[in-house]
């Protein structure tokens, strides 16, 4: 029997089983969930936000 494939989350770069597309791509369960507990002033929250507006030029390229 095969093995699920998972996706390759654009936030850790793992592939995982679990989590959400936008658009064209995908975020895992547990970036998702560190990405709404992080605090503005939190130093990965730029990551975050540069990692994010990857999805948005890939589809206006």
């Amino acid at each position: 029997m095969e093995e699920p494939i998972g996706s390759c989350c654009i936030i850790c770069g793992h592939e995982k089983l679990e989590g959400l597309r936008i658009i064209n791509e995908f975020i895992c369960e547990s970036c998702e969930l560190e990405m709404v507990r992080t605090e503005v002033q939190d130093a990965k929250y730029p990551f975050f936000i540069h990692q994010l507006k990857q999805i948005w030029i890939q589809k206006n390229a």
